[in-house]
């Protein structure tokens, strides 16, 4: 049997980190506006909870980016696969992370990805190249590594 996950990241910036990691992957930043519009007209949660973003409504504190390919359900705007999900607590990252993403784009493409997300806001830490093989170790604007092979 298979397990379906979603990868949470905590974060004090969940909408930053979601356009940040929707344009650096590719992915899509998901659209919950129609749930949100749903619970907001019944009275089952304060627009307090909620905040503009792309020109619709999303939840304060949690948005997610989701693969394009990937189905969806229709009615949420929630992805049913690969799919990232950023949410809002108070502190901020503190010591190295243990869990990271590896971005795949292969040796030839390598230098033109880094500077494209470098302009993105991530930034270098350090370029690896051992027998193991050759990669960039870069942070997201909230300092979370990841690395580019």
């Amino acid at each position: 049997m298979t397990l379906h996950w979603m990868l949470v990241i905590d974060t004090t910036d969940p909408h930053r980190q979601a356009d940040f990691w929707a344009e650096a992957l590719g992915y899509e930043v998901e659209d919950n506006s129609a749930l949100i519009e749903r619970l907001l007209g019944i009275g089952a949660v304060p627009i307090e909870q909620t905040v503009d973003s792309h020109g619709r409504r999303a939840w304060l504190d949690l948005i997610a980016v989701r693969h394009p390919d990937d189905p969806f359900d229709p009615d949420t705007g929630a992805g049913t696969g690969r799919r990232i999900l950023f949410q809002r607590v108070p502190e901020t990252k503190a010591g190295r992370s243990r869990f990271h993403l590896d971005v795949h784009v292969g040796e030839d493409r390598r230098p033109a990805e880094v500077a494209r997300l470098q302009g993105l806001g991530a930034k270098v830490l350090h370029e690896e190249n051992v027998p193991e093989g050759v990669w960039v170790t870069m942070t997201d604007p909230e300092g979370n590594e990841f690395c580019v092979q």
